[in-house]
């Protein structure tokens, strides 16, 4: 869409905004949805011009997928301790471990009217004494600019926005040796010691657990200390998950955080998988310039939208 804006001649100058059009209401008020998932209102009067973006061309770097096939993976790697079906929406709990394993994630029809199906969300978790969460995807075919606008429209909160990123796995693999990396099946002791999340209940070990085929590699630290650095791994038929990896911070920019994707990518390589993904922050600049060198890019953004009065933490 482009507009006008300004307030006189000497000011007005045209603004372009691409998105999605969410909607367009009775008042003369477009809602366009971005691919980071802002929401950008425009009076029609200032609208000037208009014209449909074709779809994206295929990405020349990283695996071809579909929102739905990643979303699936991406869930399936991650898994609540507890969930329920609301029509084709996947309602998670895991004891307010991660929004990710504590948040709905809608795939379809929830088989009720928007506002039914967010009271029954409300309900199921205010039952487990958890604030509710949905979570949404923008920036891709079959993502969800329309549910944003929607629940942006009854006051839920957009708290966290991150990014899903595809690669091959391949070029992970060969670009360290991975020497000196200790893979395990369990998160251990140590592992745990360098896990930025500190005090892991129950609930999280088997949340940090699930998945078809999980990996925990460690770089041995100084004795007695924490690891110098940790990665996780799921591998899922032709995709391998890598989450996270942390290391020291007095022991960064030396090529640990690569020695660990690099051995779990040559383990998911002989367990069958080819294509990888990983989640990272938008604010999350270090991380985001090792994925770019590793041949990774962003596929999708995915938000967490927070019930109105609900106590999000």
């Amino acid at each position: 869409m482009r507009r006008l804006t300004g307030n006189g001649v000497a000011t007005e100058k045209f603004t372009d905004t691409v998105g999605v059009l969410t909607s367009w209401d009775d008042d003369g008020m477009l809602t366009i949805t971005r691919r980071d998932g802002e929401t950008v209102r425009i009076p029609e009067s200032a609208l000037v011009a208009g014209k449909v973006v074709p779809a994206a061309p295929a990405r020349r770097r990283g695996p071809a997928a579909t929102y739905r096939e990643l979303a699936r993976v991406a869930a399936r790697g991650w898994r609540p301790v507890e969930s329920e079906r609301l029509g084709e929406w996947e309602l998670r709990a895991a004891a307010g471990f991660t929004r990710r394993a504590n948040s709905v994630l809608p795939l379809g029809d929830p088989g009720l009217p928007l506002d039914a199906a967010l009271a029954a969300v409300r309900r199921w978790y205010g039952e487990r004494g958890l604030p509710a969460y949905v979570q949404t995807a923008t920036g891709a075919e079959g993502t969800q600019e329309l549910l944003c606008a929607e629940l942006e429209r009854r006051g839920w909160v957009r708290e966290v926005s991150a990014e899903l990123w595809t690669g091959g796995l391949a070029p992970v693999a060969d670009r360290a040796a991975g020497a000196g990396v200790l893979l395990d099946r369990e998160a251990g002791e140590e592992w745990l010691a360098r896990y930025q999340r500190k005090g892991v209940s129950e609930v999280a070990l088997k949340v940090l657990g699930s998945g078809p085929s999980v990996w925990f590699a460690t770089v041995p630290g100084a004795e007695g200390g924490a690891p110098a650095a940790i990665g996780r791994l799921v591998v899922d038929g032709r995709w391998a998950g890598f989450a996270a990896v942390e290391v020291d911070p007095g022991l960064r920019r030396r090529g640990l955080a690569t020695e660990v994707m690099a051995a779990l990518a040559r383990r998911a390589l002989e367990e069958g998988a080819s294509a990888a993904w990983l989640q990272v922050e938008t604010d999350n600049e270090g991380a985001r310039e090792l994925y770019g060198r590793l041949g990774f890019a962003a596929h999708h953004a995915y938000h967490h939208y927070r019930a109105p009065g609900a106590d999000g933490s």
